[in-house]
């Protein structure tokens, strides 16, 4: 939404002051509800612009017959909109954190916009009655297709991800960083 229109909404949304109430009838009218939150306010977004993915396709989609498949679609079809550059197994700056020039390899959406992305649609779909169980946002081909793209982002771009080791129990008790790591040394050596 561009600041004109905000502006617009907003003043729109303000009485002005010809049309405030007088005070005998400020307690009758309605009350004006609260901004929403930047989390809200996209994911009201989200769910609007996957809805209208739905109908925009050819037959229309329901929400009640939507399922993972047309999730997946609607995560690729965003992919022309992204400003990440992922480099193909071809590029020679394929695996280069930092290419030290430009190449004409695709621009996709960042694995961490689309995994917030599904967090909010999820959210959402569960607020306008779905149930858990038949959330299609929530579906294991779904988590497959994150973690796909996650690798693939991570192969590209020459950045290994790593899954973060939980803390021990004698890290958070207080043992310096010297005794766990020669600790942890030990370990991989046997």
């Amino acid at each position: 939404m561009s600041t004109a229109q905000l502006q617009n909404d907003l003043s729109s949304a303000q009485p002005s002051s010809s049309s405030r109430p007088a005070p005998d009838q400020h307690a009758s009218s309605a009350t004006v509800a609260a901004p929403l939150s930047r989390y809200e306010s996209q994911k009201k977004r989200d769910w609007n612009t996957f809805g209208q993915y739905l109908k925009n396709q050819t037959p229309p989609v329901s929400l009640s017959q939507c399922n993972f498949n047309h999730v997946l679609e609607f995560l690729r079809y965003l992919d022309q909109f992204g400003k990440t550059k992922v480099h193909m197994n071809g590029c020679i700056f394929f695996g280069q954190p930092d290419p030290p020039a430009p190449c004409t390899c695709p621009l996709r959406q960042a694995w961490g916009s689309l995994d917030a992305l599904i967090g909010r649609l999820r959210a959402a779909y569960e607020e306008h009655g779905g149930s858990p169980e038949s959330n299609p946002f929530g579906s294991g081909a779904i988590r497959v297709y994150l973690r796909e793209v996650k690798e693939c982002q991570a192969k590209a771009r020459g950045i290994p991800y790593t899954k973060k080791k939980k803390k021990r129990s004698s890290q958070i008790k207080g043992i310096s960083n010297h005794d766990t790591s020669s600790k942890s040394l030990k370990q991989l050596a046997s």
